[in-house]
């Protein structure tokens, strides 16, 4: 990080494409090979320290067993045209996490009304999200009551397929000042989670990290960003993917050309993380 942003890079192997047999032509998501969701959440969010991500993750939303058949029937104030999506705990008066006695697990028809809606997001009761597209496209939105994909501050990000690895790099305001984004500062620590839906993949069929604790600049934190100097790059510098990338990630890259100008990425850690495939 530096004085304004926080940088991130992934990397992971390629894989050879195999076509699943309940989609026309195989691909669950054509437009897209790989996309990479970041999210940040404080302890305040329920499960957020124990689960992170996860804790966005019910037995009722689309694709899962117990998703309703016609959720716009309820009435709701959510955008159900592609079904129920993520929640926590706190956009909802009551979830069924058990499901004793028959109960039906989750909880999404439960929702509390709009004012209390609005004053937990006001009180940082939401998972911040990003995500990075393979078409270019770069989303900045958070997780409460549904999953909003907009109104987030500016966030760069670009990716590419190079010698079978995808790279992915994103750049993000450490202080977006945003409703729904979170303010990483000094001194604190924070929740953190990855996944990558892979292969065209899309909904349940991703690959997701455990919950990691992020920090800057300090060395007991999981994920440590370390602060730099971001110099400026000389004149005439290409983008990674713009110099060696195979031509779906030299598309792919206009998500945010040159964010990683200026940065050696051998001044900064790394760690190797495993990552888990809940969707069969």
């Amino acid at each position: 990080h530096d004085a304004d942003n926080l940088y991130l890079r992934f990397q992971w192997e390629d894989a050879e494409h195999v076509a699943v047999p309940f989609v026309d032509g195989g691909k669950m998501d054509p437009a897209n090979q790989v996309k990479l969701a970041v999210m940040f959440a404080t302890d305040d969010v329920q499960y957020a320290s124990q689960a992170g991500c996860w804790g966005t993750c019910h037995e009722d939303l689309r694709t899962m067993p117990e998703h309703p058949g016609d959720p716009a029937a309820a009435g709701l104030a959510l955008d159900v045209s592609k079904g129920v999506t993520k929640y926590i705990a706190a956009s909802r008066t009551e979830i069924e996490e058990q499901g004793r006695r028959g109960k039906t697990l989750g909880g999404w028809d439960k929702l509390k009304d709009a004012a209390a809606i609005e004053a937990e997001l006001a009180n940082g009761q939401f998972m911040d999200l990003l995500r990075w597209n393979a078409d270019g496209k770069v989303e900045n939105g958070y997780v409460l009551d549904q999953r909003v994909m907009v109104g987030g501050a500016a966030v760069e990000a670009q990716g590419w397929l190079e010698a079978g690895i995808w790279t992915v790099e994103m750049k993000r305001p450490l202080k977006p000042g945003k409703p729904g984004d979170l303010d990483i500062e000094a001194g604190k620590v924070y929740n953190f989670g990855f996944a990558i839906h892979d292969d065209y993949s899309n909904a349940r069929f991703h690959h997701v990290s455990l919950g990691y604790k992020l920090a800057l600049d300090n060395a007991e934190a999981e994920i440590n960003a370390v602060q730099a100097q971001v110099t400026a790059p000389a004149a005439g510098t290409a983008a990674p993917a713009a110099a060696a990338a195979a031509p779906v990630a030299a598309a792919a890259a206009s998500g945010g050309a040159n964010v990683d100008d200026g940065i050696d990425w051998s001044k900064a850690g790394e760690r190797l993380i495993t990552l888990f495939y809940p969707g069969q």
